[in-house]
């Protein structure tokens, strides 16, 4: 925009190019922004925000490597998608939701306040078994609800990062399986 270049749009096999018009939208339209696509992002935003407290707990509530592994991935990945779901809403000038309760919180996995009590007070294997286990359901709810998106959004950015969610927290998932079975008893 504003070079003055000529953009040279390729015709099909064998036909000739041709030079798009100013002000032409060339490539293809994005898809329109709908209810699901917004539902999706407000949300995810709550459900990623409690995952990054759960983690922010780890380093000094255990020693175990494998666990303090999975919250620095955890963090990784989740503060970066904070972030461009945040933009997003912006973008279409919406509020972004509050704190990290939201209405169907039960259903996706979010930790109650008396499980997340639990988790601060817990030390060493307690606190492993038990980050592990709120951390496997937390992320289930949310492969869940990246599923949804999947289902019902047609935002073309959105329906890429529930396709990061479902397959990377699905891949987490089997790995919090994998530690939580070779804890001892």
């Amino acid at each position: 925009m504003g070079t003055q270049a000529p953009v040279i749009v390729p015709g099909s096999p064998g036909a000739p190019a041709r030079t798009a018009t100013p002000g032409e939208r060339v490539g293809p339209t994005p898809s329109p922004t709908v209810a699901s696509d917004v539902r999706f992002v407000e949300g995810m935003i709550p459900h990623h925000r409690q995952a990054l407290e759960m983690t922010s707990l780890v380093e000094a509530r255990t020693t175990t490597a494998s666990i303090r592994a999975i919250a620095r991935q955890i963090s990784a990945a989740q503060t970066p998608e904070i972030k461009a779901m945040t933009a997003w809403l912006a973008e279409l000038g919406r509020q972004v939701p509050a704190g990290h309760g939201h209405a169907q919180g039960a259903s996706y996995g979010m930790a109650t306040q008396e499980e997340l009590n639990a988790l601060r007070a817990a030390r060493g294997a307690a606190f492993d078994r038990l980050f592990l286990q709120l951390m496997t359901r937390h992320h289930e709810g949310a492969v869940k609800m990246a599923g949804e998106q999947l289902a019902g959004g047609r935002d073309q950015r959105m329906r890429m990062m529930a396709k990061d969610v479902y397959s990377g927290q699905s891949i987490e998932i089997a790995r919090m399986r994998e530690v939580l079975e070779s804890l001892p008893a």
